[in-house]
């Protein structure tokens, strides 16, 4: 199985501990909200929205050499939100993660998920 495809698996079913092994040690993260960032926090958000969102949809992929683009759907109780998602491979682990986020639909459909 391909590292983007294990990397969405595991982390849209709430297994941290599988996505966790897919990133380097120094793994570079960045996103568009309003907080700093690392690996951990990276995972804690993507826990929750594992866990508030009614389901999180693949809705589309490019591939490329050295990664991926993706793009989801995270669907609320109350609406659906998108999140971008790069990715950057090398060796079979990820190296670089960045996210961006529709903010708007972030904070009126999951109040509170980047909050510390």
């Amino acid at each position: 199985m391909d590292v983007v495809d294990f990397w969405v698996r595991s982390w849209t079913s709430d297994d941290l501990p599988a996505a966790r092994k897919l990133l380097t040690p120094d793994v570079e993260t960045e996103w568009n909200l309003d907080a700093p960032v690392d690996d951990e926090e990276l995972l804690q958000v993507l826990h929750r929205i594992a866990a508030f969102a009614d389901r999180v949809e693949l809705a589309a992929r490019t591939d490329a050499l050295d990664g991926a683009a993706l793009v989801y759907d995270l669907v609320a109780p109350f609406g659906t939100a998108r999140l971008v998602e790069f990715l950057a491979v090398e060796d079979d682990v990820i190296t670089e993660v960045r996210h961006v986020y529709d903010t708007t639909a972030i904070d009126r459909y999951f109040p509170g998920l980047y909050a510390n």
